[in-house]
């Protein structure tokens, strides 16, 4: 199928053109003709699968019809970066058009949002608690929505803003289409979609799918105490180009970047308690190519789309299935390849066999590094880096080197 069989407008067409667009993902296939009917949709869909112009293509393509510039789309989502990012996907998609969308998101000074809400706004792109602000202060308006997006709606989940929106939604006119978007589709969500959706489709992509086709997974089985150290012998290799290393918390964020920085290596982080201001700047750093790193807790970093993203790395396994699939999701992207790199620890291991049992790829272990688990004797006895570095003959890091 290509993008004109799915009946969009002329302008959209040469947009999608634009951006290099060949034809349409599996999600937006499937998810298009549903939202240009009108319907409302619950969609599962992982980010990296085009599920952002799932949803913006069809709403810009009903909106062409109607010039007056109230707030006529409203998506919310859970996090800055992403708003951000939506946003600027929205602009791309009809800039051969006149609508105007604007975003709105906590962290910065509110002045300016509000200045661009007065000049009048057709697409609202939002952070819960902003929203939520702005409309308290009757700064925004929402008697006038058609489409009611609630993007990323498991996260909204797992950060408790479902209270924040459920406010929203009662400024919303009950007649309405409303589109859920998750990566995945939780009881929870069902129950979600239940609340917010009526006569509703359902679609999903298989995430998991997507892992095994378009991305390389291996792990180390490392100390603890060695983990910084192997991480820097990685990240020597030069086809570790950009890389985008997960950790738990802010704390060990912060100290993470703290570590490559006093080893020359050009880093950002972001996390909940950077000011959002810092966090723009550490992510256009990266994508620039400025920050060969990008140092990232789990809940900053959900949605973030990152275009030739090289490598992921767990410095620190992830709690679950879900968890494992978004982040090494950042790569590997419209079936680029892209390689997955995890660093377990002893106390790491039964989390780290949990998701190698579900996920429906071999996850190679590389037994061939400078500082193995004491407690997995992976290694031969006539390794003599098994123990400590010799400090005369430099190791071979990687067993492959070519797939790191």
């Amino acid at each position: 199928m290509i993008f004109k069989q799915l009946k969009l407008n002329e302008k959209i067409l040469r947009a999608i053109e634009l951006e290099g667009y060949e034809k349409p993902s599996e999600i937006q296939e499937k998810a298009i003709p549903i939202i240009m009917s009108g319907r409302d949709l619950l969609a599962g869909a992982q980010t990296g699968t085009g599920k952002t112009a799932a949803f913006a293509l069809p709403l810009i393509n009903n909106l062409l019809q109607n010039n007056n510039k109230n707030i006529k789309v409203l998506v919310i989502v859970p996090t800055r970066e992403l708003a951000i990012q939506v946003r600027d996907n929205f602009r791309s998609y009809a800039i051969n058009t006149n609508l105007k969308c604007s975003v709105i998101f906590g962290g910065v000074n509110q002045a300016s949002q509000v200045a661009v809400l007065k000049k009048g706004v057709d697409i609202l792109v939002a952070t819960p608690g902003r929203l939520l602000d702005l409309i308290k202060q009757r700064h925004v308006r929402l008697d006038h929505i058609q489409t009611f997006v609630l993007d990323e709606a498991d996260t909204m989940l797992d950060m408790g803003f479902i209270h924040d929106v459920r406010k929203i939604a009662a400024h919303i006119p009950q007649k309405k289409q409303t589109i859920m978007l998750s990566a995945t589709i939780t009881n929870a969500v069902k129950k979600l979609a239940g609340e917010f959706l009526i006569d509703y489709e359902t679609i999903k992509v298989n995430p998991e799918v997507l892992t095994v086709d378009a991305i390389d997974q291996s792990v180390y089985f490392v100390d603890k105490v060695n983990k910084a150290k192997l991480l820097l012998d990685i990240l020597e290799d030069e086809a570790v180009k950009s890389v985008l290393v997960f950790v738990r918390t802010k704390h060990g964020a912060n100290k993470l970047d703290e570590i490559l920085r006093k080893k020359g290596i050009k880093s950002g982080v972001i996390h909940g308690n950077k000011s959002q201001n810092a966090r723009i700047a550490a992510l256009k750093g990266f994508k620039a190519g400025i920050s060969k790193v990008l140092v990232a807790t789990d809940i900053a970093a959900r949605g973030i789309d990152i275009e030739k993203l090289s490598h992921v790395i767990n410095y620190e396994m992830p709690e679950n299935i879900e968890t494992y699939v978004h982040r090494i999701g950042r790569t590997g992207r419209a079936g680029v390849s892209g390689s997955a790199i995890s660093l377990c620890a002893f106390d790491e291991k039964h989390t780290f066999r949990g998701i190698e049992k579900t996920v429906s790829q071999s996850i190679t272990t590389i037994d061939e590094h400078s500082y193995p688990m004491n407690d997995f004797k992976i290694v031969p006895k006539n390794n003599r880096f098994q123990n400590k570095r010799n400090s005369q003959n430099k190791p071979r890091r990687f067993s492959r080197s070519q797939n790191i």
